[in-house]
């Protein structure tokens, strides 16, 4: 019996030796999965949309929070000469991710849309909305902080907007969009006789904190600076309150429609199927397309430079801004008439792509272009005097070295 307890007591000892060691090999496997899993996760990449910066506002007296969104564009090598116009959403917490991306699907190449040139998307995070967007004292029982809009127009001006010029290739042409009290602000702005603002997308704004003679005064005291600036404002379905909402807006529009002298670079827009919540995003992508209108006219309509640049003068004088004809609707123009085999198309052709390094002298795919036309005429002086600018703009255009290589063989 005592032999036979000995041996069972060994069995005993052995297997729990087993077990721990199994268990110590399954902790391993563990172990080696999850790092493994981890290794996976690392490998997953994000999607950036944007960065996030802050402004310590002395007008202000606190720090202020923005978040930026830059054009498709903006680091390509290519594109390194390229600057952009400004686009600054209020109430950004709320309106960067859909704005930004609609934005960047109406102007992308990637997309193929360009309906709109690229910009720089900028939004401002809330501190106290109801103090900054309304631009006068709100009467109310209790005491309050309304009133401070223009104190905070100042800090986009002349903090803001400064801070972005010496960070970022920007052009001074401002678009700002603002929604509800947001919106207010923004027809306030669009009002004063001094705006570093060019174009404004006043989105249902709240005009009802504006009682008639407070609105008649604000219109009254309107110069003509305000008509040289493009307002886009959309009015939501208000249920039963609707009438008087959409009426200040229309009333607001028509007086300015009858101080303006000429067409008035305005657009009022009814949206019967959305309310005050759900308007923004569909009012964005028609008043940025109202801005814009035209700007996205497709190769194929084009007959001649004059033509083109006719219908973009048209558009720089309702914007009081020089837009000059986009150099990609350039290059289609001229790629698809030296395309056509025909010896006028291709003098033509010529004349487009000349036009574009006029109108863009430090871009290297002008050049690139104007030296493949040279070539397709037979110029091969001027060919190889087009690349080499090309290649002095871009030393990485791999095209241009091959040409130049190529036809100084050939000559």
């Amino acid at each position: 019996m005592c032999k036979i307890r000995q041996q069972t007591l060994a069995q005993k000892a052995s297997n729990h030796v087993e077990i721990n060691r199994m268990r110590k090999i399954i902790i391993v496997l563990l172990l080696f999965l999850i790092g493994i899993d981890q290794v996976k996760s690392q490998d997953v990449g994000q999607i950036v949309i944007g960065t996030k910066h802050s402004l310590r506002s002395e007008i202000l007296n606190e720090d202020r929070e923005y978040w930026i969104s830059l054009p498709d564009s903006y680091h390509e090598q290519e594109s390194s000469y390229k600057r952009y116009p400004v686009l600054i959403i209020l109430d950004g917490n709320l309106h960067f991710k859909s704005i930004s991306g609609t934005l960047n699907y109406l102007s992308s190449d990637v997309y193929g849309s360009r309906k709109i040139p690229e910009m720089i998307v900028v939004a401002i995070h809330n501190v106290d909305r109801r103090r900054d967007f309304t631009p006068d004292k709100i009467i109310t029982v209790r005491e309050n902080n309304t009133g401070g809009g223009d104190l905070f127009l100042s800090f986009l001006e002349k903090e803001l907007l400064p801070e972005l010029d010496q960070k970022y290739r920007t052009v001074p042409y401002r678009i700002l969009f603002g929604h509800s009290l947001g919106g207010l602000l923004a027809t306030h702005a669009y009002l004063k006789e001094k705006t570093l603002f060019n174009s404004f997308i006043a989105v249902d704004p709240s005009f009802g904190t504006w009682d008639s003679e407070t609105m008649d005064n604000k219109l009254d005291s309107l110069t003509e600076q305000s008509f040289e600036r493009f307002l886009y404002i959309a009015s939501a379905n208000w249920g039963k309150r609707n009438i008087r909402n959409r009426d200040r807006h229309v009333r607001f529009y028509e007086t300015l429609n009858g101080k303006c002298k000429g067409d008035l670079p305005a657009k009022l827009e009814y949206f019967e199927n959305e309310n005050h919540n759900s308007v923004p995003i569909i009012a964005f992508h028609n008043g940025i397309s109202a801005i814009f209108e035209g700007y996205g006219i497709s190769y194929r309509d084009v007959g001649d430079k004059e033509q083109l640049t006719l219908h973009f003068r048209k558009l720089s004088e309702r914007l009081s801004w020089n837009f000059r004809p986009p150099e990609y609707l350039v290059n289609q123009i001229g790629y698809s008439m030296l395309q056509n085999g025909n010896d006028m198309d291709k003098s033509t052709a010529l004349g487009f792509f000349m036009l574009n390094v006029e109108n863009y002298p430090n871009s290297p795919n002008s050049y690139d272009s104007l030296g493949e036309a040279y070539e397709t005429l037979g110029d091969i002086q001027k060919a190889i005097e087009n690349y080499k600018k090309s290649l002095e703009l871009n030393p990485g255009n791999e095209h241009a070295r091959m040409k130049i290589k190529e036809l100084s063989m050939s000559e």
